[in-house]
């Protein structure tokens, strides 16, 4: 995989654009045709429905951002992101862990884990 950090940057960067028509166009250029995301709380099959997780999730955590939680790790084509949600100043509420599953520099499955 082509630098992780990039794609676990832009990867964020979706989960915290507000914008709806912004953070759809990051989704499309972040996501395959076949995108998979799971959690413990929601499964999202499609581009479509990734991008009504995030809507949801921040309408659940309004004025919170997601963040890096330390340094990413990966390897062939996959890499563990840990993160954290909170103000932008301040302790995080929530700490998970993502596991980001590429084809040639875009997401096709994402696994998370909350903590």
């Amino acid at each position: 995989m082509s630098d992780i950090q990039e794609l676990a940057r832009r990867y964020l960067a979706s989960w915290n654009e507000r914008a709806p028509a912004r953070r759809r166009a990051l989704i499309e250029e972040l996501w395959t045709d076949d995108a998979r995301y799971v959690d413990p709380v929601v499964a999202a099959e499609g581009r479509d429905a990734i991008d009504a997780a995030v809507a949801t999730a921040q309408q659940q955590f309004p004025g919170l951002v997601y963040r890096a939680a330390g340094h990413v790790d990966g390897h062939h084509h996959a890499a563990r992101l840990a993160w954290e949600l909170g103000p932008v100043d301040g302790p995080p509420v929530i700490i998970g862990l993502a596991v980001l599953v590429a084809e040639q520099s875009r997401l096709c499955r994402v696994y998370g884990f909350l903590d």
